[in-house]
C-alpha cells in the first residue's frame, strides 16, 4: 500500500455499525484496564505476525475518528502546514470571510500573498490564532466575572477551568441537537 499525499482529506462513515463494533472494542479495553492507555496498541493484518505497533497519540486519533464515524459523521484530516483560502479560514474560526481580511490586514492573522489578489492563511497560524483568541476570552471572562461566596476560594485559573469544562459541555449539547 503506498502512502497517502499529506492533503486534506474528509472520510465518511461507510457503516456507523462497525465504527460501532470497534468502539464497543475500544470500551470494552478500557474497562477491562483502566482508562489509562496500556503501553501497546497494534494494528493487525490478515497474515499471523503481521502487525504493528502504534503508537497511543495514534490510538486516541483513531478512537476519535471510529467515535465520530460511528455517530454519522464525516471525518477531515488536515495536516498542520495546510494553506487555507480566508473563506476555509473563516469557517474554522466561526466568522464570516471579511473578517478574515480585515484580521490579516490589522496584522492580527499572518498571511500569504502567493499571487497579486488571494491570500492564503497557514493552518497552524490559524490554529495558533485561535487558541490564542480563546484564552483571551476566558481571561476577560475570569477578570469581568463577580464571585459568589461558594466560588470565593477558587483561583482565577480554577475559574477559567470550570469555564472550558463548560463551554465544551455547551458544545456536547449543540452537537447533540444538531444530529
Amino acid at each position: 500500500m503506498s502512502a497517502q499525499p499529506l492533503d486534506q482529506h474528509t472520510y465518511l462513515p461507510d457503516s456507523p455499525a462497525e465504527a460501532a463494533e470497534v468502539l464497543s472494542f475500544l470500551e470494552a479495553h478500557e474497562d477491562a484496564y483502566g482508562s489509562k492507555p496500556a503501553p501497546r496498541y497494534l494494528l493487525v493484518g490478515a497474515e499471523e505476525h503481521d502487525s504493528v505497533e502504534i503508537p497511543a497519540s495514534v490510538h486516541r486519533v483513531l478512537r476519535q475518528v471510529v467515535e465520530a464515524m460511528k455517530a454519522g459523521k464525516a471525518v477531515t484530516v488536515a495536516p498542520q502546514n495546510k494553506l487555507l483560502t480566508t473563506q476555509q479560514a473563516a469557517v474554522l474560526l466561526g466568522v464570516s470571510r471579511p473578517t478574515v481580511v480585515k484580521l490579516i490586514d490589522a496584522g492580527e492573522l499572518a498571511a500569504q500573498t502567493p499571487g497579486t489578489r488571494r491570500r492564503m492563511v497557514k493552518l497552524d497560524d490559524l490554529l495558533a490564532y485561535r487558541a490564542a483568541r480563546r484564552e483571551q476570552q476566558y481571561r476577560a471572562l475570569v477578570e469581568t466575572s463577580t464571585y459568589d461566596d461558594d466560588y470565593a476560594d477558587e483561583s482565577p485559573e480554577e475559574a477559567a477551568e470550570k469555564f472550558r469544562r463548560i463551554r465544551a459541555e455547551v458544545a456536547a449539547e449543540r452537537a447533540k441537537r444538531r444530529a
